[in-house]
């Protein structure tokens, strides 16, 4: 039984069956001993009727005297014996009389005691579904004044409180929640209103003056109010830990009797998880409000950011479309910003990008859209207004912005100017990323006429198409790449006196998964533009060097081997390690090869074109300047550079037959070459008459359509 009654009730059953057991014990004995007393009185009683009638037989009056006195006293001694007896009992009935009070009373206590504990444990489990029903989602914490309104049904079927309210102290002033549970008149709710009011504004410490907003809700409508002059009210306060919220929460009612201790802890317990779902639902509505806001505005200007305006242009294209209307997009770059921030200061330049925020807000229509997509970027979607009058609205930003003067904290002060592009729909472009990349490149043209000004797309500009083509031959390149669908092709170098093959140079072919082959014309500029070079050239290098050895196994191959490289390789990527660790690994002798690089590529960075010849000629490799010819100034190139080979830009010897002024550059390269004694490699070479003419020039080799066509075959 121990194991299953608590051990206070434990020790009361313990108790009374001690007591009980005491109880019978007595009373037993009292049973015992009133027997032995009837029998002793019985007996006693006989012996005396003996004894008197022997008396009355006795002749003798003197003995008869001595016999009646030892009865008497005998009589006497019964008595005494009675008494005691007698008081004895009376001392059990009394002790008896304790157990049984002292029994009874434990009984009550413990009864009210398991009373109490009913109505707790009934009070908590209706406790207990209330806040079963407190569970924060979404949706609560969005619309958390209705959420309220669900707690409070089950809230009242416990405590039937007469209206909940909740107040929080704003910046404006103060908010009052107010959930009326009953039907109250508008001269008793205007009463509840005055009376909350003032009892909130001091308990918030907010000024009698501070401005009200009030909100009513009915939750349920169960019987008249008819005064709210003796209300009594339970309020709890918002945890000083939530971050810039300071409020009150409560219930009034008027009470028809006291609340228990138990009660009243139940109400107070159920109104501190409230205040906090309440809290907790105010700030994270008001931090979600944030979020909202910083999810479509820059936090730095407060325009809208680069997500929301994607968002706007995409649904003005639709607009645009279904009513036939036509829009503007501005694109505005800050001109040379970058020097305000090194020379002011970052805070500075936020400020200045502020103030560029203000007059975009200040100029533009109502309507209209101004956004910054990024750093000194911003954009102005114009609506229904075509190129004439985006033109208007760039010029008046440009003017504006012109004129106003920004100061920094010390007292300097400075100006900005924009470069804005303009596009148009649906005259420059029907996408949303058309229009864009459109308005860029107007933006980038007119940063190239000299800053400070507004460009519209010229009529016929393909650099959105080309600026698209490249973007996706980017992809393209990298699946080509990653799938090993890049392979080399072979294109014949022949001595120009004899026709023998002296080199073939590698090319650069893409293979689509159709089959079709792109030549490297193609997507060099995508190379170029994404730095990709550096995968494609180890590439092609390992499989032309694979290629070469396979030749070299079927016989004497001298014919030297013409590769490629990008100009990220002069600055020392490693690319000449990787074609040695290949020459040593698949026994090719290096000055079989000869690596090319482009002469506005060679120039661009003349101190480590220094060092990449040199670690290049200290491999046992040689090199060619391709294009030679096409770069500002190439004589001074040749006098501090020392190549092996030349290659003559086809641009001039394609010409050769038809212009005196190319025949002539030509003709005096290949002679200033010969005499310093680097070899020149004619490209372009289409005819005879072509291959005729390089030859009495003394060209030393050419290549070209006339000659052969690249194979896949290395010759």
């Amino acid at each position: 039984m121990s194991n299953v009654l608590p051990n206070h009730l434990e020790g009361v059953r313990l108790r009374v069956i001690d007591r009980m057991a005491a109880l019978l014990e007595s009373q037993t004995r009292t049973k015992i001993f009133g027997g032995n007393l009837n029998a002793l009185v019985r007996e006693f009683h006989n012996e005396l009727m003996t004894e008197l009638r022997d008396l009355a037989d006795k002749p003798d009056a003197q003995d008869r005297a001595e016999r009646l006195t030892q009865v008497v006293r005998t009589c006497e001694c019964l008595d005494g014996t009675l008494d005691l007896l007698l008081d004895e009992r009376q001392r059990q009935w009394h002790r008896n009389g304790n157990y049984v009070r002292a029994t009874m009373q434990e009984f009550n206590e413990t009864l009210t005691n398991l009373a109490s504990t009913l109505i707790e444990k009934d009070l908590f489990e209706r406790q207990s579904r209330v806040l079963e029903r407190i569970i924060l989602s979404h949706e609560h914490v969005a619309q958390w004044k209705e959420f309220v309104q669900e707690i409070l049904v089950d809230f009242h079927a416990i405590f039937p409180f007469n209206f909940f309210y909740i107040a929080f102290a704003e910046e404006h002033g103060l908010s009052l929640f107010l959930y009326y549970l009953g039907d109250y008149s508008d001269e008793l709710r205007k009463t509840a209103r005055d009376m909350l009011s003032v009892q909130m504004l001091s308990n918030l410490n907010l000024p009698s003056d501070s401005l009200l907003e009030i909100e009513e809700f009915v939750v349920l409508k169960n019987g008249p109010v008819n005064t709210v002059d003796a209300m009594r009210m339970i309020t709890v306060a918002v945890p000083e830990h939530t971050p810039k919220l300071a409020g009150l929460l409560g219930v009034a009612y008027v009470p028809s009797s006291e609340l228990s201790p138990q009660e009243e802890s139940v109400v107070r317990s159920i109104l501190s998880v409230m205040v906090m779902v309440v809290g907790s639902s105010k700030a994270l509505s008001r931090t979600l409000s944030e979020l909202e806001y910083y999810s479509m505005h820059d936090p730095l200007t407060g325009l809208y950011n680069r997500r929301h305006f994607n968002n706007i242009l995409e649904y003005e294209i639709g607009r645009s479309e279904r009513h036939q209307h036509e829009f503007a997009l501005l694109m505005l770059d800050l001109d040379d910003f970058k020097d305000i921030n090194d020379t002011y200061g970052h805070p500075v330049g936020d400020e200045a990008l502020c103030g560029v925020a203000e007059i975009l807000r200040e100029y533009i229509r109502k309507g209209d859209l101004a956004a910054r997509i990024g750093g000194d970027e911003f954009t102005v979607i114009l609506m229904e207004t075509g190129r004439a009058g985006a033109t208007v609205a760039a010029a008046t930003l440009g003017k504006a912005l012109r004129e106003r003067v920004f100061t920094t904290p010390e007292g300097k002060h400075f100006h900005l100017t924009a470069s804005i592009g303009i596009a148009s729909y649906p005259a420059d472009a029907q996408s949303d990323a058309d229009l864009i990349a459109g308005a860029d490149v107007a933006m980038y043209r007119a940063k190239g006429i000299g800053k400070d000004s507004a460009c519209t797309l010229e009529e016929g500009d393909e650099r959105v198409k080309v600026g698209r083509t490249t973007r996706d031959y980017a992809e393209k390149l990298r699946e080509a790449l990653q799938q090993g669908r890049i392979t080399p092709y072979y294109h014949s170098i022949v001595n120009c006196k004899t026709g023998e093959l002296f080199a073939c140079e590698t090319l650069a072919r893409m293979v689509e998964p159709t089959g079709e082959i792109l030549s490297a014309g193609q997507f060099i500029e995508t190379v170029e533009k994404y730095g990709m070079g550096r995968e494609l050239d180890r590439i092609v290098i390992s499989k032309a060097f694979e290629t070469k050895r396979e030749r070299m196994k079927t016989g004497p191959s001298g014919t030297k081997l013409f590769l490629n490289l990008s100009a990220q390789e002069i600055q020392g990527r490693g690319i000449l390690g990787y074609a040695e660790e290949l020459c040593n690994k698949l026994e090719i002798p290096p000055e079989c090869v000869v690596f090319e690089i482009l002469e506005r590529d060679a120039i661009s960075d003349m101190t480590n074109m220094r060092k990449f010849l040199a670690n290049l000629r200290q491999k046992g490799f040689a090199f060619a300047l391709d294009d030679f010819g096409s770069g500002y100034n190439s004589f001074h190139y040749l006098r501090e550079l020392r190549f092996e080979y030349v290659k003559i830009d086809g641009a001039f010897v394609r010409n050769i037959l038809n212009s005196k002024i190319d025949y002539a550059l030509v003709h005096n390269l290949t002679r200033l070459c010969q005499d310093i004694g680097i070899l020149t490699v004619a490209e372009f070479v289409e005819n005879q008459a072509i291959h005729d003419a390089l030859k009495g020039m003394g060209v030393d080799y050419v290549q070209g359509f006339h000659i052969s066509m690249p194979t896949r075959e290395m010759p």
